[in-house]
């Protein structure tokens, strides 16, 4: 049986046997996000389920495709559509991909998701730079034996999200006129949405944002050595005195009109790459 490191470079020879070149960025693309892949100059899309080792999406809206081009003049790698614990997969195989990214030579991860908003200053269709994280999995990617040629046993957490990229960001979203803000997303394992008292408690220990993705992809990032910006789409407001039932398809609706404005800014971000 291959070990981690092993299935990364098969992955990789597979890949670079489609498309042989040397990404700038990774980019995940979450919920209702992926048009995004509409401004990419697609040279090679790739089905997960042809990739070797590649696990395959089954969540609502992720097309489950790699997609090899370019954007904003720098070579990239995004994943239209991601993986959730929710679906069965263990937190190595969901980050898995973000390791192939970084074998194929990218050293900056772009990952977006579409979230919960429980900073009552927030409204749907906001974005959000991710600041800091709070994992709430009850599970870490990196739990067993470490492998240091990917990485150290004891990754330091004190910046997983690079300061300089948000604050471009930001600046690239005042120049647009973009609604965003900047703040700390919670990741739970889902798929369930949570309770009022739920709401409550992710609010009082810091929380800006909830959702079930994002959280274990940077901790391998970080493992990784990788420069990691995230965004984050408000689709519902979670409130916990004027909590709504969720309605996924007005979720996806929301991620989808929000998506231009999270293509300008990863793009004002790419752009200002050296």
């Amino acid at each position: 049986m291959l070990d981690l490191y092993d299935k990364i470079q098969q992955s990789v020879q597979f890949i670079q046997s489609k498309w042989d070149v040397r990404p700038h960025a990774g980019i995940i693309l979450g919920t209702g996000l992926g048009p995004l892949v509409e401004q990419i100059d697609v040279a090679v899309a790739i089905d997960y389920e042809d990739i070797p080792n590649f696990p395959v999406s089954t969540a609502p809206s992720h097309k489950g495709r790699l997609v090899c081009g370019t954007l904003a003049g720098k070579p990239i790698v995004a994943m239209q559509g991601r993986l959730h614990m929710y679906e069965g997969y263990p937190l190595k195989e969901i980050t898995l991909p973000v390791r192939i990214m970084n074998a194929l030579g990218a050293d900056l991860l772009m990952v977006s998701n579409a979230c919960g908003g429980l900073n009552p200053n927030y409204t749907n269709g906001d974005i959000m730079l991710i600041d800091d994280q709070i994992n709430l999995m009850g599970d870490n990617p990196l739990i067993g034996i470490n492998d240091d040629r990917l990485g150290v046993r004891f990754p330091d957490m004190s910046q997983p999200f690079c300061s300089s990229l948000i604050e471009r960001a930001l600046r690239v979203a005042r120049g647009a006129d973009i609604v965003a803000h900047k703040g700390v997303f919670v990741a739970v394992a889902g798929p369930n949405l949570e309770t009022r008292a739920e709401y409550r408690f992710l609010r009082t220990i810091g929380a800006d944002v909830v959702g079930m993705s994002t959280v274990p992809e940077v901790i391998v990032a970080v493992h990784e050595k990788m420069r990691v910006i995230g965004f984050s789409v408000v689709t519902d407001m979670c409130l916990p005195d004027a909590l709504q039932p969720a309605d996924e398809a007005e979720i996806i609706e929301i991620a989808k009109a929000a998506e231009p404005k999270l293509t300008k800014l990863i793009i004002g971000v790419l752009e200002q790459e050296a």
